[in-house]
């Protein structure tokens, strides 16, 4: 029943909130959960070829800062990352550990999330339960964040305040307040953008809403920031989580998927848009 429902979030047409996702019959059901999977910090794009994406490096430090790295474990975890994941063999950074017979970063990029767990430094962080729920290794996508998918820590960790945040994730959920449901409202990229309180790239940060009882009202400090967010993008990666039951036995799988979406009558002022061909399977693993 798990790969029933992950063959349904398969269908280009389905959307998180299609109700075809929860499916019962007799004693055997599926319930499948869609995530935007470029909602998480994408861990090969902190230093893409070997030179550091300094946003993006300063993201991931805060991150893990609000999740309560301690400062000195912070800079251990930091640099040895980035000396894994960096080309240059024989170098490395000056909190990182020198390569041993028992050490050997693989100075590629990342395999998996998972892959985390080799690296120095990072053993007591990814033992804690959800420790992996922001991140996402996939090559070839989510070079960008889309904030319609994005947690609350990880829209914070790139400096944008709690005020901001969190006025733009109720707007995000609609009135259920839960996100990927059917009353989530429309919202654009501007709209979105206004309420983080920054700008398109290239301009300046777009007006500050009225500040939320309590909050700073201050605008968001973007310095760069604008160009590392998206608000759904035109080609969205989804991680799909389907969970199957028949009688006692449970079932569970996990895919990261890439859905193409095509706009068509542009030109004649139609604006409409189909999504084209099956979605592209980035990964799959049973839970």
């Amino acid at each position: 029943m798990a790969s029933s429902g992950a063959e349904v979030a398969l269908n280009p047409t389905i959307k998180p909130a299609s109700a075809n996702l929860h499916k019962k019959m007799g004693n055997e059901s599926y319930d499948v959960e869609m995530t935007g999977e470029c909602g998480r910090l994408n861990l090969n794009f902190l230093a893409p070829g070997g030179a550091e994406n300094p946003v993006l490096v300063a993201a991931l430090r805060q991150y893990l800062n609000i999740k309560g790295v301690d400062l000195n474990d912070l800079d251990v975890m930091m640099d040895s990352l980035l000396d894994w994941i960096t080309p240059t063999k024989g170098l490395h950074r000056l909190n990182a550990p020198e390569e041993t017979d028992d050490y050997h970063p693989s100075h590629t990029p990342l395999t998996s999330v998972d892959e985390l767990k080799k690296i120095f430094g990072w053993a007591e962080y990814t033992s804690h339960p959800g420790w992996d729920e922001d991140f996402t290794a996939i090559m070839g996508g989510c070079q960008q964040i889309d904030a319609a998918y994005a947690s609350r820590d990880v829209l914070r960790a790139f400096g944008i305040p709690d005020d901001f945040v969190d006025r733009f994730l109720q707007a995000r959920a609609g009135p259920d307040a839960l996100d990927g449901t059917a009353d989530d409202p429309l919202m654009d990229q501007p709209t979105a953008f206004s309420l983080l309180g920054i700008g398109a790239a290239g301009t300046a940060p777009a007006p500050a809403p009225a500040p939320a009882p309590g909050g700073s009202g201050t605008t968001p400090q973007v310095n760069g920031i604008q160009s590392l967010i998206v608000f759904k993008s035109p080609n969205p990666v989804f991680r799909i989580v389907s969970v199957g039951k028949a009688g006692d036995v449970t079932r569970s799988v996990q895919m990261v998927v890439q859905k193409q979406v095509t706009p068509v009558g542009v030109a004649g002022g139609v604006g409409a848009a189909i999504t084209a061909g099956r979605p592209t399977v980035v990964s799959w693993k049973e839970l």
